[in-house]
């Protein structure tokens, strides 16, 4: 079996796979993994932001592997591409099998957030803001 290289981007967070997050059979639901994807795109693009966003879109979504209860999920996040309100990060998340095992790559995405004001409206995102990688 080909040896996939490790993650791309910033740890963002690690959660605990939970027998409360499982579907009928036996397997964690594809939507709580999003929901730690998002949060952790959320994270990066506050930082990046220095402020309030919201989640605009979530494509390119892949499910490759099964999380397991008890797998640790780690969410890493690449800043791809800032727009002048805008912020689009790849997101990939990894499990640790048995809360130990082998580094696993289970889902992967895109997630494009939007800087936002305290009402709400888009706003400029920092003109100094990280800049993504060539």
């Amino acid at each position: 079996m080909e040896q996939m290289p490790g993650p791309r981007g910033d740890l963002q967070i690690r959660q605990l796979a939970m027998p409360a997050d499982t579907n009928p059979a036996g397997d964690i639901f594809g939507g709580w993994v999003m929901a730690q994807m998002d949060a952790a795109g959320g994270i990066a693009a506050t930082g990046v932001a220095r402020g309030r966003v919201v989640t605009v879109a979530a494509s390119t979504m892949v499910f490759i592997e099964p999380v397991k209860v008890g797998d640790v999920v780690c969410v890493y996040t690449d800043l791809k591409r800032i727009g002048r309100t805008s912020l689009t990060f790849d997101v990939e998340a990894w499990v640790l099998r048995h809360r130990r095992g082998d580094r696993v790559k289970v889902t992967q995405a895109e997630f494009t957030f939007v800087a936002v004001d305290e009402a709400g409206r888009p706003r400029p995102v920092p003109r100094d803001a990280a800049s993504p990688p060539a």
